[in-house]
C-alpha cells in the first residue's frame, strides 16, 4: 500500500511530487539540449500551488544553519537501516505516487524513465546509474521526515538569503535571516570558497550523496548532490560562494537535470527486463549492501 503524505503541518504537499510539478511550471523549457515534451501537467490545480506555496514557507522558515547541523548529526550516522540497493527500492516504492495527473508510475518506474533516457543518449555507464539513483534519498520520508526537510530547491544555508530562491518572502520568518552571524552576502563563508565548504539545505540530495560519496565518481556526485540546486545552476544566485572546479563540475549537472524533469512519459519501463542490466550495473558500483 503506498503511503499518503498530506494533510497536515508537516506535509502540506498533496503528494512529494508536488514540487516537481511546480519546478516544471516555473522552468517549462530544459536549459540544455535534450528531447523535450510540449505538456507535462496540469498547471491550473489550485490546491496544488497553495499546497507549494505552504511547503514552501514551512522550508524557508525551519531550514536554518542549525537545523541542517542536527539533521547532519541524525542521519549521517547511518544507523536507521541497512539494506540492498533492491530493497531500498522496494523500500521507496511505498512512496508512489496517487495523485500525480499524468503518471501513475512508481517510484522505480520514474528512476528508470530518466536512467534509461540517458542511456538511449549513450551517455557513460556510472551517469546512467546516476539517474537511476538519484532519488533514493527521499526514504527520508520514510524515516519520518516531514517533506519540507526531503524535497524542494535547496539552498546554502549560513548566508544571506538570494531573492532568486523561490518565494523568498517566507525567508522573513526564518530567525538566520536576522542573525548577523549569516544574514550577510558571505555569512560564515569566503568568497569563492567552494560548495564543498558550504553547508546545503537539507534534504534528499545532500543526504544520498553522503551515502554514496565513496562508490561514484565526482561529476555523479555533483549531480546528485546539487540537483535540487536551482537558485544556482537556473539563476546563478550563488557564484560568489563557488570556485572555479564547481563551475566545471556544474556543467554534469547541467547535463542531468533535463533527465530527470522531462523524461516522464505514460508508458511504463519493463522494469523486468532491465533488471538484469541494472543488477549488474549496481554490482560494478555498489556494495552488496548499504546503511541509511
Amino acid at each position: 500500500m503506498s503511503q499518503n503524505f498530506s494533510g497536515n503541518e508537516s506535509n502540506p504537499l498533496s503528494s512529494i511530487e508536488d514540487w516537481e510539478d511546480d519546478l516544471l511550471d516555473r522552468y517549462p523549457e530544459p536549459k540544455t539540449e535534450t528531447k523535450t515534451k510540449d505538456e507535462y501537467r496540469n498547471y491550473e490545480d489550485s490546491e496544488r500551488v497553495d499546497g507549494v506555496r505552504e511547503f514552501y514557507r514551512l522550508n524557508h522558515t525551519y531550514q536554518t544553519y542549525d537545523f541542517v547541523l542536527e539533521k547532519e548529526k541524525e542521519f549521517l550516522k547511518f544507523d536507521k537501516k541497512e539494506m540492498s540497493l533492491w530493497e531500498a527500492v522496494d523500500f521507496l516504492n511505498t512512496l508512489v505516487d496517487d495523485s500525480d495527473p499524468d503518471t501513475d508510475l512508481d517510484q522505480l518506474q520514474h528512476l528508470l524513465q530518466t536512467s534509461e533516457a540517458i542511456r538511449a543518449d549513450g551517455h557513460p555507464d556510472w551517469f546512467v546509474l546516476t539517474g537511476f539513483l538519484h532519488d533514493m534519498g527521499k526514504v527520508l520520508c520514510l524515516f519520518g521526515e516531514p517533506q519540507w526537510a526531503v524535497v524542494g530547491d535547496t539552498f546554502p544555508v549560513g548566508c544571506k538569503h538570494s531573492d532568486k530562491i523561490v518565494y523568498p518572502e517566507f525567508f522573513q520568518a526564518n530567525p538566520d535571516s536576522t542573525n548577523p552571524k549569516y544574514n550577510t552576502k558571505y555569512g560564515v563563508y569566503e568568497e569563492n570558497c567552494g560548495l564543498e565548504n558550504v553547508k546545503m539545505s537539507w534534504g534528499h540530495d545532500e543526504y544520498l550523496y553522503q551515502i554514496m560519496k565513496n562508490y561514484l565518481p565526482e561529476p555523479a556526485l555533483y549531480m546528485i548532490r546539487y540537483h535540487s540546486f536551482y537558485p544556482q545552476h537556473r539563476e546563478n544566485a550563488y557564484d560568489h560562494l563557488m570556485s572555479k572546479h564547481d563551475h566545471e563540475m556544474f556543467k554534469w549537472v547541467d547535463k542531468f537535470n533535463p533527465y530527470d524533469l522531462y523524461s516522464k512519459v505514460p508508458v511504463p519501463p519493463d522494469a523486468k527486463a532491465l533488471r538484469p542490466y541494472y543488477e549488474d550495473l549496481v554490482a560494478k558500483y555498489l556494495p552488496a549492501t548499504l546503511k541509511f
